[in-house]
């Protein structure tokens, strides 16, 4: 009866917006759509400034958000589409490198873990699953510098332990998230008294906007809080990691929601008034992370609801006609970075934004059957 119940309300909430699970999913559906149009080839090099091969963080970032839109659209050329990629590259880390101790090298592992799940085959882990024992090996366990690190590796390392039956690969990234979260630059980059990620051991506090407030990075925040979500999908609830990890998960969500903008956006720096105006990357991976909450029954609907509604009406005015997506803040490291975020402009990767957009309205869309 009870969740009977916490049921109604949320689709009560969710029905005053007139939203379906098959709006959401055409909204998502046609952005898509334009980067596969785009990029007809998948295995091309990325190109700004020079070549980059197509496995590199922010390509591998959009195939976790195609491996969620499969997961609610399952359309076989969205997995033939991710095969050719990863067959091209031979399921092996960035630039072949099996001793990289960089995080954003390593991304590409939790879409090969993610696809062995759907078919079995081992050979689509095993690379990954020699560059993570190396780093085990050398015990290289501070080298998550800067909070993307979190999101780039840690869920791959979760995926391992589920694939192989292992927790040396849970337990090595615990270890780093632990360093990282407690002890890089000196006090760590989690600000428990704020809820909120310092962006890399540079930023520690005392680091300011100009209008004197501390400066915390959006898509920064959300790699963070993205990471531990997905993370958590591959342990057990009565994991001590789990329980560690919904801790930090749990004060994140409470510290983002006074923050969001009233259009639905969280701002670029998220406690400061400099470069305000609308940001997808961040907003996309906050819905994914509250939405994410309601629908395990961790975050209560009465209270969040709300703002998940109006971050999907902020992500759906992202959208052009013809699929683009507006308002991305191009690379970089703080709210500074690739400025001025506009709707019409786009941003030197294409590909990561459009990755966390498909995260956060699949996610959403889960809400709505």
């Amino acid at each position: 009866m009870k969740k009977a119940l916490i049921l109604l309300c949320m689709m009560m909430s969710i029905g005053a917006f007139a939203q379906t699970k098959a709006e959401v999913l055409e909204v998502a559906r046609k952005a898509n759509e334009y980067f596969m149009n785009k990029w007809h080839d998948p295995t091309a090099p990325t190109i700004f400034k020079k070549d980059r091969e197509s496995n590199l963080w922010t390509r591998s970032v959009y195939y976790v958000g195609l491996l969620a839109l499969y997961d609610q659209d399952p359309q076989d050329r969205y997995l033939a589409y991710l095969d050719k990629w990863g067959n091209f590259h031979k399921w092996e880390p960035y630039n072949k490198d099996y001793y990289t101790v960089d995080a954003d090298h390593i991304c590409c592992g939790q879409v090969y873990c993610q696809r062995y799940f759907l078919d079995g085959n081992e050979a689509k882990y095993k690379p990954m699953q020699k560059l993570f024992n190396n780093q085990i090996s050398a015990d290289k366990h501070k080298a998550w510098t800067w909070v993307d690190a979190i999101h780039m590796a840690m869920p791959g390392y979760a995926m391992m332990t589920m694939a192989t039956g292992n927790r040396k690969y849970i337990n090595f990234a615990m270890k780093s998230y632990i360093w990282t979260r407690d002890t890089c630059g000196g006090k760590g980059l989690f600000n428990r008294e704020d809820g909120l990620w310092w962006r890399d051991q540079n930023f520690v506090a005392p680091y300011k906007e100009s209008d004197g407030n501390n400066c915390y990075w959006s898509r920064g925040n959300g790699w963070a809080f993205v990471a531990l979500c997905r993370v958590m999908n591959y342990l057990q609830p009565t994991d001590a990691y789990y329980k560690e990890i919904l801790e930090d998960y749990t004060l994140m969500a409470k510290a983002l929601l006074p923050l969001q903008r009233e259009d639905g956006f969280w701002n670029p720096s998220l406690t400061s008034t400099d470069f305000a105006g609308p940001e997808l990357s961040g907003t996309s991976q906050f819905m994914y992370g509250l939405a994410w909450g309601v629908n395990k029954g961790i975050l209560n609907s009465k209270v969040y609801m709300p703002a998940i509604n109006k971050a999907w009406k902020a992500m759906k005015s992202s959208v052009h006609r013809d699929g683009f997506l507006g308002y991305i803040q191009g690379s970089g490291d703080r709210p500074a970075s690739s400025q001025p975020i506009d709707y019409n402009r786009e941003p030197d990767f294409d590909d990561y934004g459009l990755g966390l957009f498909l995260l956060g309205a699949t996610e959403y869309s889960k809400m709505l059957k």
